[in-house]
């Protein structure tokens, strides 16, 4: 691939996940077993309804978080976005919040071979 050639996936979505400190990798686990080819994971703190107080000073906890960011293929991403939901227990109270965006198009390497395997768009910059 030269430089001036760029491969763009315009079927693509981002699935975004907040979830407890030290459960990321076992979501990303969960999540690539269900396709999902990776993740960026990065911490955070996070605050809410659900935040406690301490002492007379009213401080806040902050809640020690993982924010996890997955780019998925249009038609897996229902799966992985189920598959993240359950095993991050979702389900309950205060663990976690999960959602998924459309990407308009997203560039990365491809290599030429792969690329003409599925028909991805190459855009030839002059």
């Amino acid at each position: 691939m030269s430089q001036n050639e760029m491969i763009v996936l315009t079927d693509v979505v981002l699935i975004t996940a907040i979830v407890q400190r030290g459960t990321a990798d076992r979501v990303v686990q969960a999540a690539q077993e269900a396709g999902a080819q990776g993740a960026t994971i990065f911490h955070a703190h996070g605050t809410g309804v659900r935040q406690k107080r301490l002492g007379i000073l009213g401080l806040t906890i902050n809640a020690e978080k993982e924010v996890l960011y997955i780019v998925a293929p249009s038609d897996q991403a229902d799966a992985i976005f189920e598959r993240i939901f359950v095993c991050a227990k979702m389900d309950t109270p205060g663990m976690g919040i999960l959602w998924m965006t459309q990407l308009e198009k997203m560039a990365t390497y491809v290599p030429h071979e792969i690329a003409a395997r599925f028909g991805l768009h190459v855009d030839n910059k002059k």
